[in-house]
C-alpha cells in the first residue's frame, strides 16, 4: 500500500514569544526553531513517521533550506525520488511569530512563483493526498489512477482548488473555503445549511475545520459536530497539516470514518502543545494512547 501525497514544501522559522510583539519595538528572543513546513509536506512527514509507505512529490529550491527538508524525509523514510530540487527558484520560507499566550501563530511567507515538472509514477498509489498548491501535477494524477482514494486539503478557494475538491473522495476543508463557497456565516446555528449547502457542490465526503471548535462532518445520516480535545496551546502551527495526515493515516488503516476523525482531531490537538509544525508530530504510540481515552 503506497501514499502519495502532493504539493507545497516550505522551511518554517519559529520564533516563541511570550506575548505578541508591538509595532515598531526591538524584541530580543531567546531561541528559534527551524524544520520543514507545507501542507502536503508535513502531513508525509507524518505519514512517513508513522510507518506508512509514503511519497511527496513537490518543489524546492536546490538551496540550503529545500536540502534541508529532503533530509528531514530521508529520516523518517518518505520516497524523495519526486522532490525537485531545482536551480531556478528559491525553497519557500516562513517566518512564524508563535505566541504562547494564546496560542496563535503569525505566518510571513516568502514564496516565488514554482511549478513542479511533470512526472510519472512508476508504481499505483492506493492514497493520494493533495492541497491544491501543485494543480496540473494533481489533475495528473487524479486521471492516471482513478482506483486511488483521494483526499484534498482544501486551503484555499481558487478555481482551481475547487475543480479538485469535486473530484475528491475525501474533502478536508477549512471554515474559509466552506464560507467562500457557500457565502454562508459560519455560526452554529448554520451548520447544518453549510454542510446540505457543500454537499450539493462536492460528491465526496466533506469534512468542514473549525479550528479551536472542533470540525464539521456527516455519519450514518448525522451531520455532527466533532469537538476538539482542550490543551494548552503554545503553537498552532501545522495543527491542520498534521489533521490531514493523521486522517489518511487513519483512512488508509480501514479505521471506521467517525474514529478516522477522531484520530485526526487527537494528533492535531496534542500538537499544539509543541512549539513548531513539524516538531509538534507525536509519536504513533502517543497519539494512539490519547485515543484510547476517548475510545
Amino acid at each position: 500500500m503506497k501514499i502519495v501525497c502532493v504539493g507545497h514544501a516550505a522551511y518554517d522559522i519559529t520564533i516563541p514569544v511570550e506575548s505578541f510583539i508591538k509595532e515598531n519595538t526591538k524584541t530580543r528572543i531567546k531561541n528559534k526553531i527551524e524544520c520543514g513546513g507545507g501542507p502536503a509536506s508535513n502531513a508525509a512527514y507524518l505519514l512517513g513517521k508513522w510507518g506508512m509507505d509514503t511519497t511527496f512529490l513537490g518543489i524546492v529550491g536546490n538551496d540550503e533550506y529545500g536540502k534541508s527538508i529532503k533530509n528531514e524525509f530521508k529520516k523518517v523514510n518518505v520516497n524523495t525520488d519526486f522532490l525537485e530540487l531545482n536551480n531556478q527558484v528559491e525553497t519557500t520560507t516562513s517566518f512564524i511569530i508563535a505566541n504562547q499566550e494564546n496560542g496563535s501563530r503569525t505566518i510571513l511567507t516568502n514564496r516565488q512563483p514554482m511549478k513542479m515538472k511533470l512526472v510519472d509514477l512508476p508504481f499505483y498509489p492506493s492514497y493520494i493526498l493533495l492541497d491544491g498548491q501543485e494543480y496540473e501535477m494533481s489533475k495528473r494524477l487524479l486521471n492516471q489512477y482513478p482506483k486511488a482514494v483521494t483526499i484534498m486539503d482544501a486551503g484555499h478557494s481558487t478555481l482551481e482548488n475547487i475543480d479538485l475538491a469535486r473530484q475528491v473522495d475525501y474533502l478536508v476543508c477549512c471554515h474559509e473555503f466552506a464560507y467562500d463557497v457557500t457565502r454562508i456565516p459560519l455560526e452554529e446555528q448554520n451548520y447544518e445549511k453549510i454542510f446540505m449547502k457543500m454537499k450539493e457542490n462536492f460528491k465526496g465526503n466533506i469534512i468542514i475545520t473549525l479550528e479551536d471548535k472542533g470540525c464539521l462532518y456527516e455519519f450514518e445520516g448525522k451531520i455532527k459536530l466533532m469537538p476538539t480535545i482542550k490543551m494548552k496551546a503554545l503553537d498552532s502551527t501545522g495543527a491542520g497539516d498534521i489533521f490531514h495526515g493523521a486522517f489518511v493515516y487513519a483512512i488508509a488503516s480501514q479505521m471506521e470514518y467517525e474514529k478516522a476523525i477522531l484520530l485526526a482531531t487527537i494528533a492535531a490537538a496534542l500538537s499544539v502543545t509543541k512549539i513548531g509544525g513539524r516538531n509538534s508530530i507525536f509519536e504513533l504510540k502517543e497519539v494512539q494512547e490519547k485515543y484510547h481515552e476517548y475510545c
